[in-house]
């Protein structure tokens, strides 16, 4: 590991198009005792029945929880932000939900909950953004960034919709690019419990 990382509070994981499957070879393979929650955001229909939860926790031994509102979050938890809402952070150990208007096109929407994470967790936000076709998570890696946090990407040459990576490196420095098979070893190295 690079000298340039600090302690992991949150891992943000943020994805569209084609990411769905980069989880699933991810989540199986990450550790069981986390020293930090992960909150994914994934761009999701409003009211259709989701089976995402459920698909999610079968691929991994960690809890996967649909986040809702004033939800107290923990380590060695999933969580997942629901359809229709964004998900911001109202302290470093509660979320809260949000009906305002959609950030580039989507609610949840990566860039609000990147961004919302990084004014919380400061140093200690690490994000990761997959696969997907706009630029919703752009400016929130930014953010990440300005508040001396940890971005990572997954490679454009994995993705399976390569626009939204892409867009990151036309105008930031990543610090980490990885491939699907590369991402559950590298979070793991993050955990501070080891």
């Amino acid at each position: 590991m690079k000298n340039y990382y600090k302690q992991t509070g949150i891992l943000l994981i943020g994805g569209s198009a084609g990411s769905i499957h980069v989880l699933l070879k991810m989540l199986p393979n990450l550790d069981k005792e986390l020293s930090f929650p992960i909150i994914i955001v994934l761009h999701r229909k409003a009211g259709s029945e989701s089976i995402l939860e459920e698909l999610l926790r079968a691929y991994t031994n960690l809890p996967v929880i649909e986040a809702y509102d004033k939800l107290k979050i923990h380590h060695s938890c999933i969580y997942l932000a629901p359809p229709d809402y964004h998900l911001l952070f109202e302290d470093k150990e509660h979320v809260i939900m949000d009906l305002s208007e959609k950030v580039n096109y989507s609610r949840p929407s990566i860039d609000v909950t990147f961004r919302s994470a990084a004014y919380i967790f400061k140093t200690g936000t690490t994000a990761l953004l997959l696969s997907g076709a706009n630029n919703d998570g752009v400016e929130g890696m930014r953010s990440v960034i300005r508040y001396g946090g940890t971005i990572l990407l997954q490679d454009p040459d994995t993705a399976e919709v390569n626009y939204m990576p892409k867009q990151v490196l036309l105008g930031m420095q990543v610090h980490e690019i990885l491939r699907p098979e590369d991402m559950a070893s590298f979070i793991n190295q993050l955990n501070s419990k080891q």
